[in-house]
């Protein structure tokens, strides 16, 4: 058989053992309380040596290849010490399960994972039905002796081998001899690799839930992007700026912020509240997301508008022709007749002049005054017969109401339903059950358009009613906004008049002022720049022109 036989050896009396079963419970509640998988693997291996007595050991991972994967190697007469969280890497190559197609039951740790058993071999020199010439060759380069083996494999609650447990040379406690693994120590490697296997299969269980969870958060964010070509990005960006301010926050050493500190989980905690902040624009109409005109709907109205001018310009030539034909039939004099031509090329030249405002008009911008929004209203009062020969006003009261929009595109009321985006993402996340460390999640999503000074929206929060990590992404909302290139109505702004607005911002009591203090002093703008905006957009920044920042 390729299973050799155990020897027994004395040198453990029963008080030993009990320790030693004592020292397994104390590592099993160690095992279930670590998170770092790196960690883990070194307490697993490195409790199965102190428990044997073992001189080294290999913790290898089971690959989606086919493959064994080392991932800590120790020996300690040999003073070796890699992977894990030594920061030493592992180069050997990966140990195939199948050569050929056919099992490699010829490597030992090979062997103990496709057959799910456990392999204790005496002497490496002697045993049979194994290849140890890499055991060999090792040994001749490091004046190094293997002799005693004992490899354990892994199982998970599937009964699937997830890795392999391999010890050697086990030490008589009293001389220090090389001797077999006994019986016992077996047992105690056998219950550990248990516990281990549990332990490793319970984070992996939690990093795959984790993986599907993030991947369906992004997915939503990729489906808010996607709703839009003007906003494309933005959830992607958004979480970006927000866990760049987190770190900047968690290295100040100095100022207000200095002993703000967050832990991995609220770190976390911030990144998912970023991805979900602008979820509820699911309920929000493309039509009004992407009104990048005045006049747009699904479509845009401009084009209804001119050819209703072109209409009008017809029938001011057609009046013309059959006046210019009446007069000459009556004899009216050529010095009359282009009197009355040069008063339709006046009058078609101001038709023209009343169309070029309007396309003007309807593209938005920062500020319309009030004689221009006049001008709308009077264009809006002119009479055109339609195709059913109805006489009607040339606009309609909503074109006018739209073309005379102020600033930017949106009516307020489309401004209402855009801003109702926030209050849908604090609905829907508040029927998620979050775990305990992302409870804070609805509120950090849905308080990035909150305001220091109360004025935000849709609470009317105030500064000391608003979490931190809200805030942050309230900063990241605004400079990803302004420096965005993709928006429908403007183009996206220097970093210099981002900052300028920014500091603007700060001053009338919108955004935290620490954490725009911090969002310069650590140039998370430039970084954020580098990566994202275009060369053109990076232009020189004077700190001492941003409003309100004080070095």
């Amino acid at each position: 058989m390729l299973q050799q036989p155990v020897q027994t050896t004395d040198e453990d009396p029963g008080t030993d053992i009990v320790q030693r079963i004592e020292r397994l419970n104390d590592i099993g509640i160690a095992l279930s309380a670590e998170r770092n998988v790196n960690r883990l693997l070194e307490i697993i291996l490195l409790g199965a040596k102190e428990l044997t007595n073992a001189d080294a050991g290999t913790m290898y991972s089971v690959t989606d290849r086919q493959t064994l994967k080392f991932e800590i190697l120790r020996t300690d007469s040999l003073g070796i010490a890699m992977g894990g969280t030594t920061g030493v890497p592992i180069n050997f190559p990966e140990l195939p399960l199948y050569k050929n197609g056919e099992p490699n039951l010829q490597m030992i740790a090979a062997f103990s994972a496709l057959k799910h058993t456990t392999v204790n071999i005496p002497d490496a020199y002697e045993a049979e039905g194994f290849d140890f010439s890499g055991t060999r060759a090792f040994d001749q380069r490091t004046q190094y002796r293997s002799k005693s083996f004992l490899t354990v494999p892994l199982k998970n609650h599937e009964n699937e081998i997830i890795g392999v447990l391999q010890l050697i040379n086990a030490k008589d406690t009293r001389t220090q001899e090389i001797v077999s693994f006994s019986r016992e120590f077996q047992k105690l490697a056998e219950s550990l690799a248990s516990q281990a296997a549990i332990a490793l299969t319970n984070q992996k269980l939690i990093a795959d839930l984790k993986a599907l969870f993030e991947s369906f958060i992004q997915a939503i964010a990729t489906a808010i992007d996607d709703k839009s070509p003007y906003t494309g990005g933005h959830c992607h960006r958004v979480p970006v700026l927000a866990e760049m301010l987190g770190r900047a926050a968690n290295d100040c050493e100095d100022g207000p912020i200095q002993n703000l500190r967050f832990s991995d989980e609220e770190m976390y905690e911030l990144k998912i509240a970023s991805w979900l902040h602008d979820c509820g624009k699911v309920v929000t109409p493309a039509e009004v997301v992407d009104k990048g005109t005045k006049l747009e709907t699904i479509f845009d109205r401009v084009h209804l508008v001119d050819t209703r001018f072109e209409v009008l310009k017809r029938d001011v030539e057609l009046a013309f022709l059959k006046e210019k034909i009446a007069a000459m039939e009556k004899g009216v004099p050529a010095d009359q007749i282009r009197l009355m031509e040069e008063e339709m090329r006046q009058e078609l030249t101001s038709l023209d002049a009343d169309r070029e405002f309007i396309r003007e008009t309807n593209i938005g911008g920062e500020f319309m005054s009030q004689q221009r929004q006049d001008r709308i209203r009077a264009i809006g009062k002119r009479r055109w017969v339609d195709t059913a020969g109805r006489e009607r006003a040339f606009l309609s009261d909503n074109e006018v109401y739209n073309l005379n929009i102020p600033k930017g595109t949106i009516t307020p009321e489309e401004r209402e339903i855009i801003n109702y985006h926030v209050s849908a993402t604090i609905r829907m996340l508040d029927a998620i059950p979050f775990p305990r460390h992302l409870k804070r999640v609805p509120e950090i999503a849905g308080g990035h358009h909150e305001q220091m000074n109360g004025k935000g929206y849709p609470k009317g929060l105030t500064g000391d009613q608003m979490s931190v990590q809200a805030r942050m992404v309230a900063i990241a909302d605004v400079f990803e906004a302004l420096t965005a290139r993709d928006r429908p109505y403007k183009k996206g702004k220097t970093l210099s008049a981002s900052l300028q607005i920014l500091g603007f911002m700060m001053k009338d009591g919108h955004i935290d002022p620490d954490l725009f203090k911090l969002f310069i002093d650590k140039k998370i703008y430039l970084d954020y720049a580098q990566e994202y905006l275009a060369p053109e957009q990076i232009d020189e920044v004077v700190l001492e022109k941003i409003p309100g920042y004080k070095p």
